[in-house]
């Protein structure tokens, strides 16, 4: 009966293939008496968001579409736009901009950004704020408030984001990302026993942790042009194995899942396509050998670890970069990311636990269907799902 209940699920966040909603921007604003200059660093890959036809804008459209969404005030008063809104030199795989403002006074200063939330209410911003005596501090804004007031009305400064806010946010990345709860959806349909549940949850809670590690210590800087699209591959795979293992063919499923990754390189090789060749070699290398020992093994329970645990790593690298991209103090950074993974764990149990709850409730009443009907749907989705994801973020 479960696999009933999270099939129904899966295909209620999937619908919406193309909609990643996990979406992430950064902001660093100074504070110099009455001047205030901020800059607003946003993946390439959200900009397509902002064009009705979902292709990227041009630098020029991009400063034209931020330009009336970042502002501040004073006291109340607009503060007037000093200059032209120009480009800065940013991370391989993101646009920064900067824009400078001159209020009327330095009193009760209001920052506001009201960029993205008009194309995706999920949309969060990490706000660093630099004041006048050199402090910095971080806040998120998010489209429940879209900007930050420095003082209130009896002169309290802002306070920075706590802890438990990044917990919070983990929490909301885990119900916010479709192809997240795609993806653990279809790991929970392929377990079969607690036992294979518990390698799961293992697996990517151990690659969080990895990711915590390789970011906050700088050994590596993922490129976030490509998370995305590996995110949405490693959904395809889950689906992939279990079609091979249904119809008792996995070297087939096999052998067409790397033809069809070998065909994407050599298009690359043509100039056609965003992901290197390598990469794309490498996934077709992996995703043969995980379809032929998951088809093969008696028991590959085991072998999921591995798999979450690598996709932990990739999905961790993706806000990972995203927060590194925004320059904070590594000491901070620290503490977000740990408060970031506590709550992507928290989330994740919630939603296994909840749905496990419900399936108890439903099977008492003797609502189910054969399992072999349910899986075999549920895999047909998770492989249409995850391909459209991967291809359309492959050639966005």
């Amino acid at each position: 009966m479960i696999r009933v209940l999270l099939t129904i699920v899966l295909l209620a966040w999937a619908a919406p293939a193309f909609a990643h909603t996990r979406s992430q921007s950064h902001s660093t604003w100074t504070i110099d008496g009455p001047n205030v200059r901020m800059s607003f660093s946003v993946a390439d890959t959200e900009t397509i968001r902002i064009t009705p036809a979902g292709l990227r804008p041009d630098n020029a459209a991009f400063l034209a579409y931020l330009t009336p969404r970042l502002g501040a005030t004073a006291s109340g008063v607009p503060c007037k736009l000093i200059g032209e809104p120009h480009m800065l030199a940013a991370a391989a795989g993101f646009r920064r901009a900067e824009l400078q403002f001159l209020c009327s006074s330095g009193n009760r200063l209001r920052l506001i950004d009201i960029a993205f939330f008009d194309a995706i209410p999920t949309h969060i911003n990490f706000a660093q704020v630099q004041r006048p005596d050199g402090d910095f501090i971080e806040q998120l804004i998010t489209a429940d408030d879209q900007g930050l007031d420095l003082a209130d009305a009896d002169g309290n400064g802002l306070a920075t984001a706590s802890f438990i806010r990044f917990v919070g946010m983990g929490v909301m990345h885990i119900f916010t990302g479709i192809d997240h709860i795609s993806f653990l959806v279809g790991l929970v349909l392929i377990s079969r026993r607690t036992k294979d549940l518990v390698f799961v949850i293992t697996g990517f809670t151990l690659g969080h942790s990895l990711t915590l590690a390789l970011a906050v210590t700088g050994i590596i800087r993922p490129h976030a042009e490509f998370i995305d699209a590996l995110v949405a591959l490693t959904i395809a795979l889950i689906g992939a194995e279990n079609v091979g293992l249904a119809s008792k063919r996995p070297g087939t499923v096999a052998l067409f899942t790397g033809l069809a990754l070998a065909v994407m390189a050599g298009l690359r090789l043509a100039g056609i396509g965003l992901l290197p060749p390598l990469l794309l070699i490498g996934a077709a290398i992996f995703s043969v050998n995980y379809l032929l020992i998951s088809g093969y093994l008696r028991d590959a329970g085991r072998l999921r670890l591995v798999v979450t645990l690598v996709f932990g790593l990739i999905h961790g690298f993706g806000f990972a970069a995203d927060l590194l991209e925004s320059r904070l103090p590594t000491e901070k950074l620290a503490e977000i990311l740990v408060g970031f993974n506590v709550g992507v764990e928290a989330g994740q149990l919630s939603v296994v636990l909840v749905l496990i709850g419900l399936v108890a409730v439903l099977r008492r009443y003797g609502l189910a269907l054969p399992r072999p009907l349910v899986v075999d749907f549920a895999a047909a989705a998770l492989v249409g799902v995850g391909t459209y994801w991967f291809v359309g973020r492959s050639f966005a």
